[in-house]
């Protein structure tokens, strides 16, 4: 089992605790435990779809011998149409439909966020990043969702790369000393600098920083930087960044700009699940 099949086994598992409970009550009450039934997760709103290995094991879950039809590739925008055709026992897929559309629509709205965003920089060669600012238990899932979308994952966690902060810093005594000190503890990882001004930058360029995170700069503060650091170090925007302005920030020749909105503010995909008559 990949990390990420054990991601989606999970949330769907926790998913399906927290809604069902007891029992679907309404459905076991109305529905033939016989009965059949076939339905599709239809997309309204143009978009890129991402998650249906959680909307299926939903599906599965509750009726092992279920019938799954994709009729969409992940990763690709599109503007709307049938995204999964479901066959088997009309209580699974009745209990099953708001958890399988709450992780598909959740994640596939990620996967757009980013490749809204991806698309807002085409003509650069600036690079769209997420960031840690995911839904809590749905890293893993979310930051998928952003390569699914076209963009690419910073960090995963605190454990695997350096990124010291102006409160690292401040704690530390100066830029110098905590990159010294994050060098001795782990020289094995990407080490990355928040640089808020120009001397912040002279500063982690004195000390070899291969990556600088410039925060909350305009667009000239950028284009500034980017002519003074002259390929010497990597380099990241960040903070407060929208979509509208994307383009522009990228045109000042960043590597990349790092982007919490698409994991924390990213609305759900509009999706819908309709049973045949």
């Amino acid at each position: 089992m990949t990390d990420l099949d054990s991601a989606f086994a999970d949330v769907v598992r926790r998913a399906l605790e927290e809604d069902v409970g007891t029992g679907d009550v309404t459905t076991e009450a109305t529905v033939p435990a016989d009965a059949h039934a076939r339905a599709e997760i239809i997309q309204k709103a143009p978009g890129v779809i991402f998650g249906l290995q959680g909307a299926e094991l939903t599906f599965r879950t509750l009726d092992p011998d279920i019938r799954l039809e994709r009729r969409v590739e992940e990763g690709e925008w599109r503007e709307h149409g049938e995204v999964l055709v479901i066959e088997g026992r009309a209580r699974a897929i009745l209990t099953a439909e708001r958890t399988a559309l709450n992780i598909l629509g959740r994640l596939s709205g990620v996967a757009t966020a980013a490749a809204l965003a991806v698309r807002a920089v085409a003509g650069t060669s600036t690079r769209i990043l997420d960031t840690r600012k995911t839904t809590p238990g749905l890293r893993a899932l979310e930051k998928a969702a952003v390569k699914a979308g076209g963009g690419e994952n910073h960090r995963f966690g605190l454990f695997d790369a350096f990124l010291i902060k102006e409160n690292h810093i401040a704690a530390a005594g100066g830029i110098a000393t905590a990159v010294e000190r994050a060098r001795a503890a782990h020289p094995e990882l990407l080490l990355e600098v928040e640089c808020e001004t120009r001397a912040d930058v002279d500063e982690a360029l004195a000390a070899g920083v291969p990556r600088l995170l410039l925060d909350n700069m305009d667009v000239d503060e950028l284009r500034a930087i980017v002519e003074h650091v002259d390929g010497r170090a990597e380099l990241e925007a960040s903070g407060g960044i929208t979509l509208a302005a994307l383009h522009e920030v990228a045109e000042t020749g960043v590597d990349y700009i790092s982007l919490g909105a698409i994991t924390h503010s990213a609305p759900a995909l509009d999706l819908s699940l309709l049973v045949a008559p």
